[in-house]
């Protein structure tokens, strides 16, 4: 069953521009791929895949976000994150990846050009991370 807080998510979405959401996935689907892989996902970004098991948001040029059985798929080995402690998820436009951080909650976005997360793109949690896109990037401004 899908939340209050990411209907209203989904409802702000889709009022700020073109998505293309993916079918979503099955509970059992994210329990196999966190055996695999040896983690725990974080519990918003598990309740988005239940949604959308990737996508993208603000076409055409947005973010895309990475799934756990559509492609492109979550890769936990991704050479693009900063150390192990970090799962590349999806990418911004410019190329810079988008992270969950492994026995967290927090989502941050790798700035590959300076070879750091910035302290103002670290967020307490998924949902506040697409909650601030808009901002992120730079739409409307």
């Amino acid at each position: 069953m899908m939340s209050d807080e990411l209907k209203l998510i989904i409802d702000l979405l889709k009022k700020q521009g073109q998505m293309k959401f993916l079918e979503g996935v099955k509970e059992e689907q994210i329990y196999d791929f966190e055996k695999k892989n040896s983690l725990k996902l974080p519990s918003k970004f598990r309740e988005w895949l239940l949604f959308s098991d990737g996508g993208e948001c603000y076409l055409p040029a947005g973010v895309q976000f990475y799934g756990i059985a559509h492609k492109p798929l979550i890769d936990v080995n991704d050479d693009s994150r900063p150390d192990d402690d970090y799962i590349v998820i999806g990418a911004l436009s410019n190329g810079d990846p988008v992270l969950i951080k492994k026995e967290s909650e927090t989502v941050s976005i790798f700035n590959q050009e300076a070879g750091r997360i910035e302290d103002d793109e670290v967020y307490d949690d998924f949902f506040a991370f697409v909650n601030d896109l808009y901002a992120i990037l730079g739409i409307g401004e």
